[in-house]
């Protein structure tokens, strides 16, 4: 294969790719969580942010979000802080979710779990 089939080839596949993830995005509409992971991790350590972050969890991986306004439907407490980064409020004010929201593809990426204090020692939260 020469370098201007390849090309060619590259461009056919990321045409498909698009198509494919657009597709996908609409016959799958809830969002996926990545990664539990961190959540069971936390609470683990911190027992007591169980309930609340199995909640969250559950909540979340059933909604079909398009915009912040739909999250706001599902949790009264979430903050939008820039750069697709969002704050939530976990048991009370007790604790807090730092995620990635990309609605397209319908996935949410835990960026940070932890107290309030801990929270705010972050400097540039629409970076981590």
């Amino acid at each position: 294969m020469n370098a201007t089939c390849f090309l060619h080839f590259l461009e056919l596949f990321f045409v498909f790719w698009n198509f494919y993830c657009i597709f996908a995005a609409r016959n799958n509409k809830n969002m996926r969580v990545i990664s539990r992971k961190k959540l069971v991790d936390y609470y683990t350590e911190h027992p007591r942010a169980k309930t609340a972050l199995d909640d969250w969890y559950a909540k979340t991986e059933e909604a079909q979000w398009q915009s912040f306004a739909d999250i706001r439907q599902t949790f009264n407490s979430v903050d939008y802080v820039g750069n697709q980064h969002y704050v939530f409020n976990i048991k009370g004010n007790d604790f807090r979710l730092v995620v990635v929201v990309k609605f397209t593809p319908q996935h949410v990426f835990i960026r940070f779990v932890g107290t309030h204090a801990e929270y705010d020692k972050i400097e540039d939260i629409k970076n981590i």
